[in-house]
């Protein structure tokens, strides 16, 4: 039975949506709901990749063969996986979702044209990095983001986080079926199958959405924390942000700027401005971006302002909130008619959460009780 919703607008999303959208679209529609800056877009659902591998496989062999593979053959599960994906991939999508995808995509909204300086200010403030001329595109072919959408994903666990594909500035309704091909290929990843056989997670009911979202074209971006990563402080807001897009403070190929803001207080107590080498732009011939040399004079410019700063923080505080537990949250901020922050992603923190906080020692009924243990320990002797 074809599911009656294979996409669906992020805006009508909520974190119960999980199952049939995955975690991230889930989240998204989530913030989106709470009046936060959420880029416009829709999601494929989970029905949407059963209904499509349900007419390539209608047998059900891939997640026998898959799930069969043993945890520690890594040959097999190399050549297996590469089958699955080069089968996913090349089969058209059925008609209906095509058109269904193609429908969503071309309502979705424009987002302003390049041009205009790169970072707002007077005459004393450098602009963003350069960026590569732009042939203009038809009008109704919107650039897109196509990013995974595991039914794991950004949950607490964090169980598939970053095993699946993303696929940058997608244009047009072809391209864009393709690249869904891609990212439910990117299911059956070497890493992806490898990590559920070791987890011993069945490959029945294995399900991915993907998420569609009108691209933002950077001044600059990167990731903020509603705990310090370091130390796992709840009353500071850590923000990390560099040139271009976030995916080159994610991947980890550029040191960004590093500021932290006080809950308490709302100042920035520290701030430790990087030389920032490099940035992540669109690939003007193909979609996708490229790595491009920051230009000299903004290598060690702050990419961030402190009214910018302060705002990141206020919102980071704002996604916290409305989840009651701290958050690693992705953003970014364009320019157009002035600087907007738009927030990418949210994911539920899982380093600091995970570590149990064991006392470090047991309640008694008197504070003397502690010094009367310490001194009976075994292996302590009395002082001679």
């Amino acid at each position: 039975m074809i599911s009656p919703h294979l996409t669906r607008p992020l805006i009508s999303l909520r974190s119960d949506d999980r199952p049939s959208v995955g975690g991230k679209a889930a989240g998204l529609g989530e913030l989106a709901a709470a009046g936060l800056p959420v880029p416009a877009g829709f999601a494929i659902t989970t029905g949407a990749f059963r209904h499509a591998l349900q007419a390539l496989d209608p047998d059900g062999a891939i997640p026998r063969q898959v799930g069969g593979l043993p945890a520690d053959d890594d040959g097999a599960i190399a050549d297996v996986s590469a089958q699955v994906r080069s089968r996913i991939v090349g089969t058209p999508l059925p008609a209906r979702l095509r058109d269904e995808i193609a429908d969503a995509y071309r309502a979705l909204p424009h987002q302003p044209g390049p041009g205009g300086p790169d970072r707002p200010g007077g005459p004393d403030r450098p602009g963003g990095p350069d960026r590569p001329d732009r042939p203009d595109r038809p009008t109704g072919d919107v650039p897109v983001a196509v990013r995974s959408s595991a039914t794991a994903e950004d949950s607490g666990s964090a169980s598939f986080a970053g095993l699946q594909d993303t696929y940058l500035w997608v244009t047009g309704a072809d391209a864009l079926a393709e690249h869904v091909r891609l990212c439910w290929a990117s299911l059956y990843s070497v890493e992806s199958v490898t990590y559920r056989r070791h987890q011993g997670v069945p490959e029945d009911g294995l399900a991915m959405g993907v998420v569609v979202q009108v691209m933002v074209d950077p001044r600059c971006a990167g990731v903020l924390f509603t705990r310090s990563p370091v130390t796992g402080d709840t009353s500071v807001i850590v923000v990390e942000a560099s040139w271009g897009l976030g995916s080159a403070v994610v991947s980890g190929v550029v040191t960004p700027d590093t500021y932290v803001v006080s809950r308490v207080t709302g100042e920035i107590v520290k701030r430790d401005v990087a030389t920032k080498l490099c940035h992540h732009q669109r690939n003007p011939s193909a979609p996708g971006v490229c790595l491009r040399d920051v230009p000299p004079a903004l290598r060690d410019v702050p990419c961030l302002e402190d009214g910018e700063i302060l705002a990141l923080a206020d919102l980071g505080r704002r996604v916290s909130d409305h989840y009651a537990t701290p958050q690693d949250v992705e953003w970014a901020i364009h320019g157009g008619s002035g600087p907007q922050i738009v927030l990418l992603q949210s994911r539920p923190e899982t380093v600091w959460s995970s570590r149990a906080a064991s006392p470090v020692a047991a309640p008694t009924a008197r504070a003397f009780d502690h010094v009367l243990h310490r001194l009976s320990a075994p292996g302590r002797t009395a002082a001679p």
